[in-house]
């Protein structure tokens, strides 16, 4: 079942019925059909496509391979080049033969390539990066203490759990602002 645990990016069952609209017109498949290779009711995925459903993560990986699509594809909202994703929000997609729960902080394009680091930073002097190659993206997520982190003309100020993600082909910075502060840094760049 889907619930949002703060603001990222829309309420989720709009973005999921947006979603689903927009795949099924783009496939051309009538409601009927992609319930039928979903193996779901219709009046499930009409509910849905009108953001009443609540849809659990096996419904939605059955209709997103009817679809012929990533799952990232239906919960994840177009996103604008820097986000924010604090540790309490996002789309929280839970199943329902087990307890478990994902949040979908980013997908992978196709043909990228990622780089990952962990990074551990102190106060004192500024992190400064010039741009990386044209399309680089960097993501960052807090581990322990806080940071101000994204392009050097707006960055922002994070805490353990949260998420940036920024254009990494601009000057960019990593400022700690307390002692022991841990991050994960992923960087993206197509290829």
């Amino acid at each position: 079942m889907v619930t949002d645990a703060g603001q990222g990016g829309g309420a989720p069952l709009d973005v999921i019925a947006r979603s689903l609209q927009r795949e099924r017109a783009r496939t051309g498949l009538s409601l009927t059909e992609v319930a039928r290779r979903a193996g779901v009711a219709k009046s499930t995925l009409s509910q849905l496509e009108s953001a009443s459903g609540n849809p659990s993560i096996e419904t939605l990986w059955a209709l997103s391979n009817a679809l012929g699509v990533p799952f990232s594809q239906l919960v994840d909202p177009p996103r604008p080049r820097v986000r924010v994703i604090k540790f309490d929000e996002g789309p929280v997609i839970a199943s329902d033969s087990a307890d478990y729960r994902a949040t979908l902080v980013a997908s992978c394009p196709p043909n990228a390539r990622r780089d990952i680091y962990r990074l551990t930073a102190e106060p004192g002097a500024d992190r400064l990066s010039d741009p990386h190659l044209p399309g680089t993206v960097e993501h960052v997520i807090i581990g322990a203490g806080r940071a101000l982190v994204g392009p050097t003309d707006s960055p922002v100020e994070l805490g353990p759990g949260d998420y940036i993600a920024y254009p990494g082909d601009v000057a960019h910075v990593f400022r700690a602002l307390v002692s022991g502060t841990t991050a994960t840094l992923v960087s993206e760049s197509s290829g």
